[in-house]
């Protein structure tokens, strides 16, 4: 199956970073045996604490991985858009320790365990771009740490969007300067550890700065360096081709 046209096509390029995997673990990927659901918005993939025998790649809409508190809070953890493997570590830690849900209308695609250890054992290409994702998935959590314990509520917000831009960039999912942002106010409290109040205030106050503008579930950067400067953003951690 041609890469452009397989569900996986998006998963291979991501795991193939800067530079692209051997072509029979290419084809290895793209043989993968899978399940595909449609999942509906705001609905959970999977729970916090139960067991897992498969990984979930994301090939349409945008999800979350998060964890609850006692009293019904919720941290997001972070957001995951087409292309990404969000689970990763759940083939090496079964019992998860955050649940992902569904931010919008998803399609996932459901892949055995069994069957990525099978892969990561005859290809060593493939366990190698495994563990680079692991890598950078950790890379990106230390990013959101710095963010919420030292960025202010603007600085945080310019931040997740220059990071979101970037990584649909990268799966082609941006049009010039401006994504598309279903993300609501409450789901910009929960990721940011702001109030939804808090949140309106800073887009606001972004708007009124010129740097972006937000309308029709679209997000538009106005300035990409201003944005940059706002939220002392370095891309480094993300390790993204050009």
């Amino acid at each position: 199956m041609a890469l452009s046209k397989s569900p996986f096509g998006l998963l291979a390029r991501r795991l193939g970073g800067d530079a692209p995997l051997p072509v029979a673990a290419e084809r290895a990927i793209l043989g993968l045996p899978l399940i595909i659901r449609t999942i509906e918005a705001s609905r959970d993939i999977k729970y916090e604490g139960g067991t897992a025998d498969h990984c979930c790649v994301i090939l349409d809409g945008w999800t979350c991985c998060y964890q609850s508190l006692t009293d019904g809070r919720c941290q997001i953890l972070s957001f995951h858009v087409p292309g990404d493997l969000p689970d990763l570590q759940s083939l090496y830690l079964p019992s998860p320790d955050l649940g992902m849900a569904t931010v919008t209308r998803s399609i996932v695609a459901f892949v055995p365990h069994a069957e990525m250890r099978k892969l990561s054992d005859q290809y060593p290409a493939i366990a190698q771009a495994f563990w680079r994702e692991v890598l950078v998935s950790a890379a990106t959590h230390r990013a959101w740490i710095t963010s919420l314990g030292r960025r202010d509520a603007r600085q945080k917000l310019a931040h997740l969007f220059c990071e979101l831009y970037l990584r649909l960039k990268a799966v082609g999912f941006t049009d010039g300067n401006s994504m598309p942002m279903p993300l609501r106010q409450t789901d910009f409290a929960d990721a940011l550890g702001l109030t939804s109040v808090h949140v309106n205030r800073m887009l606001k106050t972004l708007r009124e700065e010129g740097v972006i503008d937000l309308y029709a579930r679209r997000l538009v950067i106005s300035d990409w360096e201003a944005l940059c400067a706002v939220a002392d953003f370095n891309p480094k951690y993300l390790h993204l081709t050009d």
